[in-house]
């Protein structure tokens, strides 16, 4: 008995030894076809927006001797403020761009007490410049225009086109009863 249960043993073995010299055969030839396949297929990567984005027409709006209320309601809550500096607020923003280099801008603003003395920092883009620069290198798609030219309308004859805006008919106030809030005391 004992020799049979070896002999078992052993083909057990080589049958496990077979299948993972199989398997790593199998991994070697599956090896290119996964580097194809990855190469094909990339992962999304995201845009990373970090801090707070101040308009040109944000740093335009203040003026010295505002309270620092007046301040935070004009350019937001500051991403920095210091114990140890506790008259200045600073305004970081950043945008990471898959393939782009960071784009940082800085803004600082100093108070004497808790009224705004200045602001220093980067030349900050308007918001049109701003958003400009957020849509997608791939899509170029063109804004439609909203305005009818002269030429546009007169392929439409006149007749279809109202020549004054209509008048409406002045409202009369409706007559509303609503319920009683509350029930009748007996």
């Amino acid at each position: 008995m004992p020799v049979k249960a070896t002999c078992s043993a052993r083909l057990v073995l080589v049958l496990l030894i077979g299948a993972g010299v199989a398997t790593l055969a199998g991994c070697g030839s599956f090896n290119g076809a996964g580097t194809r396949i990855a190469n094909i297929v990339t992962p999304y990567k995201i845009d990373v927006v970090q801090g707070n984005f101040v308009s040109r027409e944000q740093v335009e709006a203040l003026q010295p001797g505002m309270s620092r209320q007046q301040v935070r309601e004009i350019l937001g809550t500051p991403l920095l403020t210091s114990l140890f500096h506790a008259d200045r607020w600073e305004y970081v923003f950043t945008l990471k761009r898959p393939g782009e280099e960071v784009q940082t801008r800085k803004l600082t603003v100093f108070f004497k007490g808790d009224v705004l003395d200045r602001s220093e920092g980067d030349t900050m883009p308007t918001e049109t410049e701003f958003v400009a620069t957020l849509g997608s290198k791939g899509s170029k798609s063109k804004v439609p225009v909203l305005e009818a030219t002269p030429e546009q309308l007169a392929r439409f004859p006149a007749s279809a086109r109202p020549t004054t805006p209509p008048t409406a008919a002045p409202l009369e106030p409706a007559s509303v009863s609503y319920p009683p809030l509350e029930a009748p005391a007996r």
